[in-house]
């Protein structure tokens, strides 16, 4: 399928943009003369006001610690964060609040999994990851099969970024020895939209556990857990326009009540005597320690912020800004895109998420993704240069590091423009 001109089709913008940005006071500043183009959401996306009142409400009027004080700010405050837990449980379709443990960010939850369920390896057994995996969904698994014996395997990907399903199929990957099965649903790098259902019924013919990394996932794309096929999902609150500091986990709760505590502490426990302890039901066995209060509070608030727009509105508008930014890319010369660039006939991309990364070649060579990164914000253009916690993924595309732009609801075809006439800036200074 070739990829089209950006001049051949609209962008298709289903919602008000300049009344979303509204919401953000941060896009309304400047870099020198030039407005401020964020577009590094996949990084960490920018957070709404009311997020920030919501917070900044819960520590003036609300603050105490939860499920230890008995007077009214600990009930009130036990009461925000627990029905946090019950916002999160509906925001992805999830059967019960139960299932839902709060972490501080997606790579403690990737953790949890690793050290919980990974403490039942043994020698022969084996865990199934890929090449375009971040970095939280790589090492705790090595680190794992460091401890118990076991085996990593992995998907190689598609000169395209997708995941090689053909060769994986002749290597047998998933087979009898299979325990585990950890993929990332979205790519950070590619924006490759990965076939997880079908994976996870492949894991669940040999008794192998899906796990999901949903951190670019779940803030682009309407979730329900139930018809994923993930049994435990990691993802992470500040990509979702939530604050810093909290993660989320979604597991089947008889699969979370099956796995041992993470983290020893207050909260997570039933009975401690010095002679042993016996433990919380799910999800309080996972939560040691005093919890991230306030960051659930304003999760929760980004949760129904997010609803309120529409999770299907969101997810059409960041199809829609990304289909434009890949024709408006591909007229640039020099600039390689990684990952699938497929376009449907509505301009649209094909089975990937609204992050782009690419590598730009100047008259004298590779220009290297710091110095790109540098003069494009130069130009109040904010992307990401590097390899995005990927390293093994660039690797197998043979390059050292590349540019990443990345979009979300509040991201504009003028600042698709603006990166673009940076981009030529960018060459231009180079070429000189």
């Amino acid at each position: 399928m070739a990829v089209l001109q950006a001049s051949e089709i609209p962008a298709e913008i289903p919602f008000d943009v300049d009344a979303i940005r509204g919401d953000f006071p941060i896009l309304d500043r400047t870099v020198g003369k030039y407005p401020l183009a964020y577009l590094d959401s996949a990084n960490s996306s920018q957070k709404p006001q009311v997020v920030v009142e919501t917070i900044d409400d819960h520590y003036l009027n609300h603050n105490a610690n939860v499920a230890r004080a008995m007077h009214l700010l600990g009930a009130e405050a036990t009461e925000a964060y627990e029905n946090a837990r019950a916002r999160i449980s509906r925001f992805i379709g999830a059967a019960s609040e139960r299932e839902i443990v709060f972490t501080k960010n997606g790579s403690e939850a990737l953790n949890l999994c690793a050290y919980t369920l990974g403490a039942q390896l043994k020698p022969g057994d084996e865990v199934v990851v890929s090449v375009m995996e971040h970095h939280s969904n790589i090492v705790p698994w090595q680190l794992a099969c460091e401890r118990t014996g076991a085996t990593l395997r992995w998907f190689d990907v598609t000169p395209e970024g997708r995941l090689d399903l053909e060769r994986a199929a002749e290597q047998n990957l998933i087979n009898a020895s299979t325990k585990i099965v950890s993929l990332a649903w979205v790519s950070n790098v590619l924006g490759t939209l990965n076939p997880i259902r079908q994976i996870a019924d492949q894991a669940h013919a040999v008794g192998a556990t899906m796990i999901v990394d949903g951190s670019q996932g779940v803030p682009q794309l309407p979730t329900r857990v139930q018809e994923l096929g993930a049994d435990l999902l990691a993802f992470t609150g500040h990509k979702m326009v939530g604050p810093t500091g909290i993660g989320v986990l979604w597991g089947r709760y008889d699969l979370l009540a099956e796995l041992p505590p993470f983290l020893g502490g207050g909260e997570m426990i039933e009975i401690v005597r010095m002679t042993g302890s016996s433990y919380a039901a799910p999800p309080h066995r996972f939560e040691a320690g005093t919890p991230p209060i306030a960051q659930a509070v304003g999760l929760a608030a980004a949760a129904d912020y997010l609803d309120t727009i529409g999770m299907e509105a969101i997810a059409d508008h960041e199809q829609a800004i990304t289909g434009y930014a890949l024709r408006a890319l591909s007229e640039i010369d020099g600039l390689t895109v990684l990952g699938p660039t497929e376009l449907d006939d509505r301009g649209r991309p094909v089975d990937r998420g609204g992050a782009i990364s690419f590598t730009l070649e100047g008259k004298y060579g590779p220009i290297h993704p710091h110095d790109v990164a540098q003069l494009l914000d130069s130009r109040g253009v904010a992307v990401r240069g590097g390899h995005h916690c990927a390293r093994p993924l660039h690797e197998a595309f043979g390059v050292q590091s590349s540019t990443r732009a990345s979009f979300y609801l509040y991201t504009t075809t003028a600042e698709i423009d603006q990166l673009v006439d940076a981009l030529h800036y960018t060459k231009a200074f180079f070429d000189k």
